[in-house]
């Protein structure tokens, strides 16, 4: 292992650590093969050197499907253009809350748009994202993703023009109230107070005061608030039930909780699409509007329909077939030819998606 300067990385060498921010957000991960744009990415976020692993070291390794995501040029050029929306979000974001200059939401939505047009499908999109978190979890990365998730789960309720550019918006601009939260509470690694949770629960209603003189829809005012009530009255800050909820905000409830479980956290790796669904059915789905939850995770589960998954005991195998009472439970076939129901096989279970 030896550690060179920016100016000194070349394509082709591999991390021999992860790379990480001084907030501690992982920017690069350990194992990585450098190219142009990780580069570039490195000098983004203002990164002076990097620990590569020497040439003896390197090991021929079959590589996994989230490394094999990683390392192709789609997944480089999403990253690429993901971060130069990042860039303009923070410009625009920081620029309206901090200097009172105008927020061009038409533009911002544009940009979130054409990135979202350039994947094909839904099982490229969610490709794109799970394998960009461990890049970053700023405020700015969470709301570029969560307008993405909210517009792909408007197209698959059948949402369509304004409906769904409104939509879209919602998500991206669900957030912003995080901005007048210190920037130190919003990165603590453990565990906040009840002070401190009581002072980050305020960013629904700073984002809906930040968004309420703008000339918005409605419903992205109130998903800013909203975003984080839940159907059964159990969230905040007014703990309404589902009819009192905006129907937006129902949406970025959902994309919401699914970015923000599928992204490294300090404390444990971001979760496989099946962990997260099971969380869905394990809090509850009652908390949730239920058409909209059950729509996207019967699409999330059955993007990954065929795919090779690795057990909880270590075992692999193929998903042949769901059970749509328990969609993080499929039934998959192992290498021997068998077959196991997870819904009835105790405490089995999806770990990841190879």
């Amino acid at each position: 292992m030896k550690e060179l300067a920016l100016y000194n990385l070349k394509e082709g060498m591999v991390l021999a650590k992860d790379i990480t921010t001084p907030s501690g957000q992982v920017v690069l991960e350990k194992g990585k093969e450098l190219t142009k744009q990780s580069i570039l990415r490195l000098s983004f976020y203002n990164i002076k050197s990097a620990c590569i692993v020497d040439g003896e070291e390197k090991q021929a390794a079959p590589k996994s499907y989230s490394q094999k995501i990683k390392t192709s040029q789609k997944f480089q050029s999403f990253q690429v253009d993901h971060t130069i929306v990042l860039s303009q979000i923070r410009v625009s974001f920081e620029g309206y809350v901090n200097e009172g200059r105008p927020l061009d939401t038409a533009a911002l939505l544009s940009k979130v748009i054409e990135l979202f047009q350039s994947c094909k499908t839904s099982l490229e999109l969610f490709n794109m994202l799970h394998n960009m978190h461990s890049s970053d979890d700023s405020i700015y990365v969470h709301s570029l993703n969560v307008s993405l998730i909210c517009r792909q789960i408007g197209k698959w309720l059948k949402a369509e023009g304004a409906t769904l550019d409104t939509l879209t918006l919602a998500g991206l601009l669900h957030d912003i109230g995080k901005l007048r939260i210190p920037t130190e509470l919003l990165n603590k690694p453990g565990k906040y107070t009840d002070e401190e949770f009581a002072q980050v629960r305020l960013h629904t209603q700073y984002g809906y005061e930040l968004l309420k003189p703008l000339p918005l829809d409605a419903h992205i005012k109130l998903a800013a608030l909203s975003h984080h009530e839940r159907c059964d009255g159990t969230g905040y800050p007014s703990g309404l039930t589902t009819n009192d909820i905006d129907p937006y905000a129902r949406v970025v409830a959902i994309a919401d909780v699914y970015d923000a479980m599928t992204t490294a956290r300090s404390y444990r790796a971001p979760l496989c699409a099946f962990q997260v669904i099971a969380n869905f059915e394990r809090d509850g789905l009652q908390k949730y509007d239920t058409k909209c939850v059950l729509a996207f995770l019967n699409r999330i589960a059955g993007t990954y329909q065929n795919h090779r998954i690795l057990l909880s005991d270590g075992r692999s195998a193929n998903i042949v077939m769901l059970n749509d009472k328990q969609l993080s439970r499929p039934i998959v076939q192992l290498d021997d030819g068998s077959c196991i129901d997870l819904s009835s096989a105790g405490d089995l279970h999806i770990q990841a998606v190879l």
